[in-house]
């Protein structure tokens, strides 16, 4: 019997942004609204490639994205593959579903930060 895809993407929640504190509570406000509204976004639109979950195929991988001010991902680079195919070809594919992200905080005009991803079943 195959194990359930689990869909809890806590790490997601914590995610690696490249830049440093904000300056005022206002604006680290929307910063943590901008990352839930992600948070969520990904954690509707990644999805468990059938091929690997027959074969009960795990992995995490780490993606750099970089985002423009309405939230458009300009560019991505995997910066830690999972090692299986499967898993490594479906993160392209899952960029291009999170496209665009909400829009940035109005005090931000582009965004660098790392996405942990993880495909686990329980």
């Amino acid at each position: 019997m195959l194990k359930k895809f689990n869909t809890v993407f806590a790490a997601v929640i914590a995610l690696t942004f490249a830049f440093g504190a904000a300056s005022t509570s206002a604006s680290a406000s929307d910063m943590n609204s901008w990352k839930q509204a992600v948070a969520k976004k990904v954690a509707k639109k990644q999805k468990y490639p059938r091929a690997a979950l027959a074969r009960e195929i795990e992995g995490r991988a780490k993606v750099r994205l970089v985002v423009a001010a309405d939230g458009s991902i300009a560019s991505h680079e995997i910066v830690e593959e999972t090692g299986e195919a499967i898993l490594d070809k479906e993160i392209s594919k899952l960029v291009g579903r999170l496209n665009p992200l909400p829009a940035l905080p109005e005090d931000r005009t582009e965004l660098s930060f790392v996405l942990p991803l993880s495909w686990t079943l329980n």
